[in-house]
């Protein structure tokens, strides 16, 4: 803030960052390491057409309408933010001190929020601010109170996975929640 013969100008700097879309009441809360350039510009995570989260978040029925994650909280109760909010290009550019500083936002949401379950997508990630040997799938570890499943990064440079699996990481999430 400047003051100049009595007038104020600011000097602010926008974040390139993509907004959480969240509410109380939800069912799932999508967890992302952060959000990709693509999915910045077009303020919906997980937007590449590469990325296999909402093919397969459509084949597991967890969501019904392509690209739309207002539709997915206010239809299916679908959340989602990210851990760190800064734009990358790869997941692999983010320092642990990053990731960590994240997690108490997410604790914080989660505590605030109350989700049914939280699903974090990015094995990487979860084993440095969580558990470092933990493999996909529900965690012994809840978050806030609340059971945490963990999976793979959907992105398509993780070539470990195929959309099978997300689907199916997905389909095991969604029976977990209607037994809980």
């Amino acid at each position: 803030v400047v003051a100049k013969s009595g007038k104020i100008t600011f000097d602010l700097v926008r974040m390139r960052s993509l907004s959480d879309t969240i509410s109380a009441n939800m069912t799932l809360l999508i967890v992302g390491l952060n959000p990709s350039p693509y999915s910045a510009d077009h303020s919906v995570g997980y937007a590449r057409p590469g990325n296999r989260f909402w093919p397969a978040a459509l084949s597991a029925k967890i969501v019904s309408k392509n690209r739309d994650p207002i539709h997915a909280l206010h239809v299916h109760g679908l959340g989602m933010t990210d851990l760190v909010r800064r734009v990358t290009r790869r997941a692999a550019e983010l320092s642990p001190d990053e990731l960590l500083s994240g997690f108490g936002r997410i604790e914080r949401q989660i505590a605030w929020l109350r989700p049914k379950v939280i699903c974090f997508m990015g094995l990487s990630g979860w084993r440095v601010v969580a558990n470092r040997n933990a493999v996909a799938g529900l965690q012994c570890q809840p978050l806030g109170g609340r059971p945490v499943y963990l999976m793979p990064n959907p992105s398509g440079l993780n070539a470990h996975s195929k959309l099978e699996d997300f689907v199916r990481h997905f389909q095991e999430i969604a029976d977990f929640s209607k037994r809980i």
